[in-house]
């Protein structure tokens, strides 16, 4: 690749010598978009490598973007198949959960007298411990007694208001 490379160079090192040194006296007429350009077959040739210079990076952008939106693709499926595969063993594990809960006898039948859908023995039970809560002192510990702190004249307190009122009682 590189010795490939390394002739490619050479090759075109070359063809700017050759360009260059040729008989720059004579012009060609070139029509663009009706314009008519004379340019000596050195700027024939610059015109050309730009020209080329152009395509190439062009086609560097197309496939650019196109490994970029084929790594998208790629990504995005991956994500929806995990995706599936998560959401398949949700409902696996939630028809294995039917079935136990199917399969295990209830030992109490539900009493839901106002049809609400929930026992009507749990909310009686919780409004009996909110009751019981609401009844209970908030502080169950004794209260510790703090003393007082006694004032002396050479305390200073912030603000300086406070004693300079101390020292003149």
């Amino acid at each position: 690749m590189v010795l490939l490379g390394l002739l490619l160079v050479l090759i075109a090192a070359a063809a700017v010598i050759e360009v260059s040194v040729n008989d720059t006296a004579n012009t060609m007429p070139i029509t663009v978009l009706d314009r008519t350009f004379n340019l000596s077959p050195f700027e024939l040739f610059i015109a050309g490598v730009v020209t080329a210079a152009v395509f190439v990076a062009g086609l560097l952008l197309i496939t650019g973007g196109m490994r970029r939106a084929a790594v998208k693709r790629r990504r995005l499926r991956e994500a929806r198949l995990a995706e599936r595969d998560r959401v398949s063993r949700l409902e696996a594990e939630k028809r294995d959960l039917e079935r136990r809960l199917e399969t295990t006898p209830t030992s109490t039948p539900k009493v839901d007298r106002d049809g609400d859908g929930v026992d009507d023995r749990t909310e009686r039970a919780e409004r009996a411990e909110r009751a019981e809560q609401a009844e209970r002192p908030t502080a169950p510990h004794n209260r510790l007694s703090i003393p007082a702190q006694q004032s002396s004249s050479d305390q200073l307190v912030a603000g300086g208001r406070h004693a300079a009122d101390d020292r003149r009682a």
